[in-house]
């Protein structure tokens, strides 16, 4: 919706910056983007922790 600026003459009527817009935008990107890097490495170790399992299983 902020791309398209829907909405944002109501924001911008009451005493907001159309800055702080796209500084929330910048901030919840990284967000995002820092969740990722954690949900890749959390998986990344899932797949190493069912690695060292099976071998394991493969001694007995």
């Amino acid at each position: 919706m902020f791309r398209r600026k829907a909405f944002l003459h109501w924001y911008t009527g009451e005493g907001m910056d159309e800055m702080e817009f796209t500084e929330a935008e910048s901030n919840m990107n990284d967000l995002v983007s820092e969740y990722q890097q954690y949900q890749e490495a959390t998986a990344d170790e899932d797949a190493e922790f069912d690695e060292d399992q099976e071998q394991e299983v493969d001694e007995n």
